[in-house]
């Protein structure tokens, strides 16, 4: 037996952690959340005036070593209890949210870049999700989805919100090594057309546009990939049977025609197919902006352009049904949004007012402030002053591209009707950062009604990290945490049914006599190397010592 999937360094054995992940099913609807005085009805009512900043303490250096609220939540295991070779199930009515990243550069060991893993529903009958999709797929976040029992099968729907090192760069990894695991199927890229930014500077000089939208990353990538793909392709990359480009299409309600790039086979697993998302065309026929809808899953995923750095970052909307019988009806989905970068904009604002209706969960970007965040990175033990030119310089990062906590605070007292829980994410946690955010959030976000002297409750806010999982129904929303081994090995794999296609580089297998079978074709991984130096054994053969192995 495989000891790995059943302790980890605390002692507790699969069957006790699932244990204690299901306690936190029976808890309060909101535990676990942190709640913030909530809007009046009318924005009308809302003060503008901007309060001065909170006092936040940096003295404790322990604060900063820790996320302590994190830590005290309930656990969740990614494996199914009961048939260890499956994924833990979700409810049919169930949404499940994992941030297998959630910080912003510089590197940091705690936090990975940013991913964020949507699953829904649950189809009993191939023990697997109804529908799951990796919004964004940043720097280090495959080790995460390894460990919480994703397999690259499961990551073949990617939708990139903007093309930023830290929101993209584990896709080489995802490309790469789906087809030698059990993705044996094209690998989908969403994302945004081309900015078509042309750019003169106050002396007369000019730059762009260039060619820099998702279908141009993703054709750069598979020619960047090409010595690896054909050095592993004397494995198995496709199965028969796999839908045509029109059936896929339809299936998915996709805005255009999935096209791979370079010149794989259609249904191959390193055939890599982006689609490309017109930012431009949002407001004016809401037809332009829906990325993805499928009737059988019940899911449909919209998109809009939002401010970050350059033109052509955009968010997303899922929406999800957990009823046949209610598709398609706007007050009867499951709702999310990912924002990802921005500054805080009006496309979001209302797509997360979304008609009065509201949304279920609201994932937006949160960033220190820039003098906090130099004095984190020049590693001082005050705040520098603000004409510190690495305040300065960060200052112009915050200005170009994203929402600083009192902004973000801001932003949210202005949605009416709040999410039900609102995530910041993009953001370094520790106990004395989120303090201090949560010190402008509250200072932005504390609206009155009226003549009421008294602060409405009405908003549930946390800060993502990694391995944050939040289950959504109709009735509750529950925070927990991923239960994983750091020595695991691959996750749970799901191969296709039947016999897979040959190979790329194959020979005629051998009968047990030696004679050539002409009837069966394997992969030949000689085939693309020279063994002219390879070592011999004791008796003169070429193989590594002994073929077993050991």
């Amino acid at each position: 037996m495989d000891d790995s999937r059943e302790t980890d360094p605390k002692g507790l054995t699969r069957r006790e952690a699932v244990k204690i992940s299901g306690l936190a099913l029976g808890g309060l609807a909101f535990g676990g959340g942190i709640f913030i005085p909530g809007a009046g009805k009318t924005q009308a009512d809302q003060s503008c005036n901007c309060p001065p900043g909170p006092a936040c303490s940096w003295s404790n250096a322990a604060r900063s070593q820790r996320y302590s609220y994190f830590q005290h939540l309930d656990w969740f295991y990614p494996y199914n209890e009961y048939i260890p070779t499956t994924i833990t199930p979700l409810d049919e009515n169930e949404m499940r949210i994992t941030f297998m990243g959630s910080c912003i550069p510089p590197v940091r060991k705690a936090q990975q870049m940013m991913s964020v893993f949507v699953e829904v529903g649950w189809d009993k009958n191939n023990h697997m999700p109804l529908d799951q999709f990796v919004f964004d797929c940043g720097s280090g976040v495959c080790a995460n989805y390894g460990a919480m029992n994703v397999g690259f099968g499961r990551m073949d729907k990617v939708f990139l919100a903007h093309l930023h090192g830290d929101h993209m760069s584990d896709l080489t990894h995802i490309y790469c090594f789906g087809p030698s695991a059990d993705r044996k199927s094209p690998l989908y890229v969403w994302g945004p057309g081309r900015s078509g930014l042309i750019y003169t500077d106050p002396d007369g000089n000019s730059s762009g546009p260039y060619n820099d939208g998702t279908a141009d990353y993703c054709d750069a990538l598979r020619k960047a990939c090409r010595w690896h793909s054909e050095s592993f392709s004397f494995q198995t990359t496709s199965y028969p049977g796999y839908p045509t480009q029109n059936q896929i299409r339809n299936r998915w309600g996709l805005p255009c025609t999935p096209t791979p790039v370079g010149d794989d086979p259609w249904g191959d697993a390193y055939a890599l197919i982006p689609i490309e998302l017109d930012w431009t065309q949002y407001g004016q026929d809401p037809t332009k902006n829906i990325a993805y809808q499928n009737a059988k899953t019940r899911v449909k995923i919209t998109h809009w352009p939002v401010i970050h750095t350059r033109m052509g970052s955009i968010g997303y909307k899922l929406e999800w049904w957990p009823s046949k019988k209610d598709l398609w009806d706007p007050a009867k989905a499951l709702s999310l949004i990912y924002t990802s970068d921005t500054k805080p904009e009006y496309h979001s604002l209302n797509q997360a007012i979304n008609g009065g209706k509201g949304v279920d969960v609201f994932i937006h970007e949160m960033v220190i402030p820039a003098q906090v965040w130099a004095m984190k990175n020049e590693h001082l033990d005050e705040l520098p002053p603000f004409d510190d030119p690495g305040v300065e310089n960060l200052t112009t990062i915050q200005n170009s591209s994203h929402s600083p906590q009192g902004a973000f605070g801001y932003l949210l007292s202005q949605i009416d009707p709040r999410p039900r829980l609102t995530v910041a994410t993009h953001f370094p946690v520790a106990d004395d950062t989120v303090s201090c955010a949560m010190k402008s959030v509250q200072k932005h976000c504390k609206v009155y009604q009226g003549n009421d002297p008294r602060p409405r409750l009405g908003a549930r806010i946390t800060w993502s990290f990694d391995l944050l999982v939040v289950t959504v129904t109709k009735n509750k929303i529950i925070e927990r945490r991923g239960y994983v081994s750091d020595y695991g090995f691959s996750p749970t794999v799901n191969l296709p049914p039947g016999t897979p296609n040959t190979p790329k580089y194959w020979i005629y297998a051998k009968n047990p006599d030696g004679s050539i079978n002409y009837d069966k074709k394997v992969g030949n991984p000689y085939a693309q190397i020279d063994p002219s130096t390879e070592i011999l054994d004791c008796d003169g053969n070429k193989c590594n010592y002994r073929d077993d192995g050991y």
